[in-house]
């Protein structure tokens, strides 16, 4: 390159305008706008992404209880349930509880968007949900007195580990 080339050069250089870069790991694009040059994270975090699914259940200009409608449907549930279990019919209570977590964990499964039903991944919600709700119920059926449901190897379980 000549001499008058590099100085030309140079001179496009000087003229422009200082990039701003946004964090260590952002580098700027062909337009000059910052944009990640690596998967790591940044050094602080200055929002927090929507986990997926976690939009609208219902179009925006419907009211703010039928966009929600997935979250207080679960949540109405267990409002039943501990009432139920509030009248002293504990088993039945406990039951819809338990039910309230797994249609929670089906919702979120089958709907594309459930509003404020998703907290994390698609994935951790399902196996939250599904898991604790069907703990719940079991341990309803299998509570004293007359339980509903007998497993037996948990009775010979427990006396292993209370003999010892």
């Amino acid at each position: 390159m000549s001499a008058e080339g590099r100085a030309g050069k140079a001179q496009e250089i000087e003229d422009v305008e200082e990039i701003e870069v946004r964090d260590p790991v952002s580098a700027p694009d062909a337009e000059g706008r910052p944009r990640r040059t690596t998967r790591r994270f940044p050094l602080f975090t200055r929002d927090t992404a929507r986990p997926e699914g976690g939009g609208r259940a219902a179009p925006g200009d419907a009211p703010a209880p039928a966009r929600q409608w997935p979250v207080l449907l679960v949540l109405g549930m267990v409002a039943v349930g501990l009432l139920i279990t509030a009248l002293d019919v504990f088993r039945v209570g406990t039951l819809v509880i338990g039910s309230a977590l797994m249609v929670g964990a089906a919702l979120r499964w089958l709907l594309p968007s459930v509003g404020m039903l998703a907290v994390r991944s698609r994935f951790t919600d399902i196996v939250t949900y599904g898991v604790l709700g069907l703990v719940i119920v079991l341990l309803a059926l299998m509570a004293q007195p007359e339980p509903w449901l007998r497993i037996p190897f948990l009775k010979d379980a427990l006396h292993f580990t209370v003999d010892s």
